[in-house]
């Protein structure tokens, strides 16, 4: 998948992800490889992101398996920034799907 067209859908599909359910940064990078390739580094950057700006909080979770593992959960700001995106997102979508149809 063209990476420019994934950088403008990523941050999308990382609040997509934690409106399910709250997550750590591997799971979150392991259910969005099911769709697409990601680099974690690229995911971390996003979630730093996402955090500074209210948009996620995180909290810590003891594991049996290793060190504690942070996990990433939605904010208020942060569905309402979700439901702005995917509004957007789906303008954008039917935009450049009437464009292709044309030719």
């Amino acid at each position: 998948m063209n990476t420019q067209l994934k950088k403008g859908a990523l941050e999308l599909c990382v609040l997509a992800q934690l409106i399910t359910k709250d997550q750590y940064g591997y799971e979150l990078t392991e259910a969005i490889s099911t769709k697409m390739s990601i680099a974690s580094g690229t995911l971390y950057l996003i979630l730093k992101r996402l955090k500074d700006e209210d948009y996620v909080e995180t909290y810590l979770v003891e594991s049996a398996e290793g060190p504690a593992r942070k996990y990433y959960h939605i904010t208020e700001k942060g569905m309402e920034y979700y439901h702005k995106l995917k509004s957007e997102w789906d303008e954008f979508v039917i935009a450049v799907s009437e464009l292709m149809n044309e030719c």
